[in-house]
C-alpha cells in the first residue's frame, strides 16, 4: 500500500484515507443503507440498523480494544529489571563510550506535537510523544545509554516546530538530559527509520533500543528492521504505555472518547502491519 501511494505521489492522503476506513465512517455508512432499505425490505433494514448501532457502542468501548488488541497485534514484552540491569552494566564497562561514542542507542519515536501550547507560550510535545520521551529519559539514567528522538512534522500535521526539536528543548531544559541525536526530518514510522538509523550507524551506534506505545511496537519494530538489514544493526523493543485500564468492568463497556481513541489506535495498527504502511 505505501508502494502504491507513493507511486501515485500521494502519501500525504494517508492520514485521510486511514480515516474513511476507520470507526465511525463505515458503521455510519451502513447504517445510512439499513435506513434506505427500512422503507422496501423492513426487516433485513432494520437487522442493518441494529448491527451498524451495535458496531459504533462496540467501536467507543476500551473492554472491545483491550479484546480485539491480543487477537489483531502482537505485543513485545517491557524490558524486565534484570535486562535493565544487564544494559546498565554493558554500559559502565563499554570502553567506546568512556572515548565518548555509543553503540548503544535508546531511540525513541515521536507521537505527536502541539505547535503552539498556550500555557507554555511555546511549542510542547502531545501526550503520547511526552511519555513516550519520559520513558527514554529515565531508561536512559537507569542503563547509561545515551538518547536519539525521531520526529518531524508528520502527514496530517499543520506547518510548525518539527517534534525532534521541541523534544531536544524539553530533554535538556525539564530532564537536565540533552539528547545525543535528533531527527526532525521524518514524517511518519517508515521515515523514522529510514532517516534515523544511518544516522546512528555514522555514530557507531550497532545496537538500538526502540521506544515507542505497545501497540505500535509490532509496526516500527518490522519497518526498523526492514531497514536495518545489511548494516549489522540490532532493533530490541523497549515498548511503554503498557498498563491496563483503571476503570471498573462497567464502564470498561460503556463508550467513552478514551475507548473509541484505543479502538481506532488498534485498528489502524492493523491495517498498517497487513498493508505495510
Amino acid at each position: 500500500m505505501h508502494s502504491i501511494l507513493s507511486l501515485l505521489g500521494i502519501e500525504s492522503w494517508k492520514p485521510a484515507l486511514t480515516a474513511l476506513v476507520l470507526p465511525p465512517v463505515p458503521l455510519l455508512l451502513t447504517l445510512l443503507v439499513g435506513a434506505r432499505l427500512l422503507i422496501s425490505r423492513r426487516a433485513l433494514g432494520w437487522l442493518i440498523v441494529l448491527a451498524s448501532v451495535g458496531g459504533i457502542w462496540l467501536s467507543a468501548c476500551s473492554g472491545f480494544a483491550r479484546m480485539i488488541e491480543p487477537a489483531l497485534l502482537t505485543a513485545s514484552p517491557p524490558l524486565r529489571p534484570d535486562r535493565i540491569a544487564e544494559l546498565r552494566a554493558e554500559a559502565k564497562s563499554a570502553p567506546d563510550k568512556r572515548g565518548g561514542t555509543s553503540r548503544v542507542a535508546i531511540l525513541v519515536l515521536g507521537g505527536g506535537v502541539e505547535p503552539y501550547a498556550p500555557e507554555y507560550g511555546t511549542s510542547n510535545l502531545a501526550s503520547y510523544s511526552m511519555e513516550s520521551l519520559r520513558y527514554g529519559m529515565w531508561l536512559s539514567r537507569e542503563t547509561g545509554w545515551p538518547v536519539a528522538f525521531s520526529g518531524g512534522i508528520g502527514w496530517s500535521n499543520r506547518p510548525g516546530a518539527a517534534e525532534a526539536d521541541v523534544a531536544a528543548r524539553i530533554a535538556a531544559q525539564e530532564y537536565g538530559r540533552p539528547l545525543r541525536w535528533v531527527e526532525s526530518a521524518s514524517r511518519d514510522t517508515r521515515e523514522n527509520a529510514a532517516r534515523s538509523l544511518p544516522m546512528l550507524k555514522e555514530a557507531g551506534v550497532t545496537h538500538v533500543l526502540l521506544v515507542t506505545r505497545g501497540w505500535h511496537m509490532q509496526r516500527a519494530k518490522r519497518l526498523f528492521e526492514e531497514a536495518a538489514l545489511g548494516s549489522g544493526m540490532r532493533i530490541d523493543a523497549a515498548p511503554m504505555g503498557l498498563a491496563s485500564g483503571v476503570e471498573i468492568p462497567i464502564l470498561a463497556w460503556m463508550p467513552s472518547s478514551a475507548g473509541f481513541e484505543r479502538v481506532r489506535l488498534v485498528l489502524r495498527e492493523w491495517l498498517g502491519w497487513k498493508f505495510g504502511a
